[in-house]
């Protein structure tokens, strides 16, 4: 099947697709789009890069109205995919003339006002969403297409509550699309209390488990930073992301790779907004070839061409694992996921080995400890230092100024106190002399009255 007979020759989408080179649908594209299109609500289990970003897109394309206000809304759980969400139904709904916003926290939200003002729909993350709906300069009276993408994650993230909130401000009558990468009990719940004879659709998975290849070394304790960059120098890679479960170890790895003379690109939650799209961008245009990201900064995006995962950290769940390596061996393509297993690892690892991967084991080759050039510092040292270098700024002020200002100080003081003393002396002999003198010439002017008046 071509997208012209699932879609309809008349489709306003069809031009953009051809001009992108889409031609055949893909599973979830297929099974859901036509379900869709008949204004069902369905909730679709749907992995990154199964190409559900067109698939709702075409229902919220069909929908929404020009110059007619807000009709569309789409929530995601990272500001990246709203980002890249927003791009893609923007591209798919050039031809109808639509005005597509996303917005996240982390940057004005006064442009953001601005342009909300002129639009028709809207991307953007729970908590920026209702902060515009605090202040009312979002209105949501008029939706009538509702999409959660990556549910499940939004859910993993706390956004629950926030989420039911937001819905409460959408008309009952309206389309509502899930998409979720696992179809979890809390999914369903979410689903079933929101939705209207739904329409329950789920695919294979996206990822050829064919053209997959999963390994993973034990690596020798305080060796594995090591391991990963013997791997890295010796693999055949295009593309390659770098997971870790923590931001200190995205800076740790990237920092030292690039002291090393190996360009990579960190991206975390500590970063700004501009930072991480930028390096987003410079990773899609392969300026540079490895990515190391947590999972929050990473999750939903689609990045095409990856060729190698290497899990730093392994993932506490399942769900995370199957989250990270859908990022390779798409489209008939080959990819590989390499899993370094440090003693501290054996606990997430065996969560992830009770599951249907097919995971061999490689004997890590003679490598030599890499020298390491840059250490995270951890809270206590870094307190202590700010602490030790205040201590050396005060030392500094009572050295520097401390003494001087205080000699200058008793100076200043006590050369005041003696001016004053003089003063008060000089006021006391003035007013003494005033006042002996006013005595006297009392005396005078009585002896004098007096002496008239005996003579009178």
């Amino acid at each position: 099947m071509n997208f012209e007979k699932l879609l309809g020759k008349d489709n306003l989408i069809l031009k953009s697709l051809r001009a992108k080179g889409f031609e055949i649908p893909t599973k979830i594209q297929e099974e859901s789009i036509p379900k869709i299109l008949e204004g069902n609500d369905i909730i679709a289990g749907a992995s990154t890069g199964s190409g559900k970003t067109l698939a709702f897109a075409v229902g919220l394309i069909k929908n929404v109205k020009k110059n007619f206000g807000v009709q569309g809304l789409v929530l995601t759980p990272t500001r990246e995919l709203a980002n890249q969400v927003a791009k893609e139904i923007a591209l798919f709904s050039e031809d109808k003339g639509l005005n597509v916003i996303s917005i996240y926290g982390g940057v004005s939200i006064r442009d953001q006002i601005r342009r909300l003002a002129s639009s028709e729909i809207v991307v953007g993350t729970p908590g920026r969403i209702l902060d515009h709906l605090t202040r009312k300069s979002l209105d949501l009276s008029q939706i009538n297409t509702l999409v959660l993408d990556e549910a499940d994650h939004m859910l993993d993230m706390g956004f629950i509550d926030d989420v039911e909130k937001i819905i409460s401000y959408c008309p009952k009558k309206r389309q509502t699309l899930l998409f979720s990468a696992t179809i979890s009990e809390d999914v369903f719940y979410l689903a079933k209390k929101h939705m209207q004879n739904l329409i329950e659709i789920s695919t294979e998975p996206h990822v050829d488990p064919m053209k997959l290849e999963q390994a993973y070394y034990n690596a020798p304790k305080g060796l594995k930073y090591s391991l990963l960059k013997h791997l890295l120098e010796n693999e055949k890679s295009k593309l390659v992301m770098i997971f870790c479960n923590t931001r200190r170890n995205v800076d740790f790895i990237s920092k030292n790779l690039k002291f090393m003379g190996i360009e990579t690109l960190p991206i975390h939650g500590g970063f700004s907004q501009e930072k991480r799209t930028r390096m987003l961008r410079d990773f899609h245009s392969k300026k540079v070839h490895i990515l190391v990201a947590t999972d929050v900064a990473a999750r939903g995006l689609d990045i095409k061409g990856v060729t190698h995962i290497y899990n730093y950290d392994l993932p506490s769940t399942k769900k995370e694992y199957i989250h990270r390596i859908g990022r390779t061996a798409r489209a008939g393509k080959q990819g590989k996921v390499i899993n370094l297993v440090e003693s501290r690892d054996y606990d997430n690892f065996g969560k992830v080995m009770t599951g249907e991967f097919n995971i061999k084991e490689e004997k890590a080759p003679f490598i030599e400890r890499v020298r390491i050039r840059w250490m995270p510092e951890k809270r206590g040292e870094r307190m202590g230092r700010r602490n030790e270098q205040r201590g050396r700024e005060n030392q500094g002020r009572e050295y520097v100024g401390g003494k001087n200002e205080h000699r200058s100080s008793r100076s200043f003081h006590s050369k005041s106190r003696r001016r004053n003393s003089r003063n008060r002396d000089s006021r006391k002999r003035s007013f003494s002399s005033r006042s002996s003198s006013n005595r006297n010439q009392g005396r005078g002017n009585k002896d004098s009255f007096r002496g008239k008046r005996g003579r009178r």
